[in-house]
């Protein structure tokens, strides 16, 4: 398989054979996107080749950012340069599929580092599988949500988006990856049309649940649990230094 990018239902189909293999689970924190975008690129480079087992499940918050992905379109960025540097929001194009999104505080990022041939060798089957764990991560802390046809990424059951997925793969194995608006100033994306969606309403967990939202840490935790789930794997606590030393020499 070649490089492939989708920003975009099928069941999950696993062997017995990796029905229960580990998925390591790092929370890395507060991050720069562009350190985060490096260590993705270098741990699918070791997944590719081996030298790290098992899939990688990356979460962590980035400071305020806009990226374009690889079907980005001029006009749905509408901030101008001046306007995003007033504003402290850095900007990245980036090789996932999809348009224009903002990354900042209060929003989970899930970067999953995951081996296609381990799963099913199928970039849309993952697209739908990533929208399913979210789907359900927000049903166990009582938001319902859903699929919109035609589009990827995960709505409420009033039509606002709350979350958002590009990917990009390379020999079946994934990086980039998701972002779900936990307690993210809404506010950015009004610099731009969110993921190319002209008229589309961002929401987040804090907006939808008011004051009794759980925490970033608390949806972490959640979404880890349901992406060990619905990928039958078993999630594996791995700390940031550990997956380090796991990883080849620059």
């Amino acid at each position: 398989m070649r490089e492939m990018s989708i920003g975009a239902t099928l069941d999950p189909e696993h062997s017995a054979e990796f029905a229960l293999a580990p998925m390591h689970v790092v929370h890395l924190g507060f991050v720069p996107y562009a350190r985060a975008l490096e260590l993705q690129r270098t741990v699918a480079r070791a997944r590719i080749s081996g030298e790290i087992a098992h899939d990688v499940l990356l979460l962590l918050e980035h400071p305020p950012v806009v990226t374009l992905g690889r079907s980005s379109k001029a006009q749905n960025l509408v901030a101008s340069p001046a306007l995003l540097a007033a504003r402290g929001v850095e900007l990245f194009e980036a090789e996932r599929g999809g348009d224009v999104t903002f990354h900042g505080p209060g929003q989970l990022v899930g970067y999953p580092i995951v081996n296609l041939r381990g799963h099913k060798q199928d970039l849309h089957w993952y697209l739908r599988q990533v929208e399913a764990v979210l789907m359900h991560a927000l049903s166990a802390i009582g938001i319902p949500s859903e699929r919109s046809e035609g589009r990827t990424g995960v709505w409420t059951e009033h039509g606002d988006k709350i979350a958002s997925i590009g990917v990009h793969a390379r020999d079946w194995v994934t990086w980039h990856g998701f972002a779900l608006n936990v307690s993210t100033d809404l506010s950015y994306f009004d610099l731009m049309v969110p993921c190319g969606l002209a008229g589309v309403t961002m929401t987040s967990v804090a907006r939808e649940l008011g004051a009794g939202a759980p925490g970033l840490a608390t949806v972490a935790e959640i979404v880890a649990a349901s992406f060990g789930k619905l990928f039958s794997r078993a999630p594996a606590p791995l700390e940031p230094g550990a997956l380090e030393a796991m990883l080849p020499p620059p």
